[in-house]
């Protein structure tokens, strides 16, 4: 494998951001709007509030991405994690959460949360290997969504 770099958003990479989301989110659910929003206006609805996109860069190719949105009192939420097909288990996705992580970390946050679907063991393993635990779940705007994981920092 290549050096894997991780750089914050620019929106440059957006496009990069959709296609590697909508890669996955299209291959094991469907599309719903607050993915859209998110997608189509990260400038809106993730980094204000010190909210974040990290990108995976491969030489000179977007191969993976982690969003870091402010949640206010709940801490910040980890979301739109996403890793092209031909690069998973490579450990890039795991690169990502630990930028994502350390990020939240810098900026004093206590606690970082995602939303997940049980069918992606892969990214589930990932995430309790590097400190999440399950905890209950709470209202979401994802009907995917059947798993909520937390890390206190």
């Amino acid at each position: 494998m290549n050096t894997i770099t991780i750089t914050p958003y620019t929106p440059t990479y957006q496009p990069d951001f959709k296609r590697l989301n909508l890669e996955w989110i299209e291959k094991y659910f469907r599309v719903e709007p607050h993915d859209l929003e998110q997608l189509d206006h990260p400038e809106t609805h993730i980094l204000p509030n010190d909210g974040q996109i990290f990108f995976a860069k491969e030489n000179d190719r977007i191969v993976g991405c982690v969003a870091m949105v402010n949640m206010g009192e709940s801490g910040f939420e980890l979301a739109k994690m996403a890793v092209s097909p031909e690069t998973r288990g490579n450990g890039v996705g795991k690169l990502l959460c630990l930028a994502a992580i350390d990020y939240a970390r810098q900026l004093g946050v206590r606690t970082v949360w995602l939303e997940s679907n049980r069918v992606l063991t892969p990214a589930l393993t990932m995430y309790a290997r590097v400190g999440f635990r399950e905890v209950p779940r709470v209202p979401t705007p994802y009907d995917r969504a059947d798993i909520r994981m937390e890390i206190a920092l």
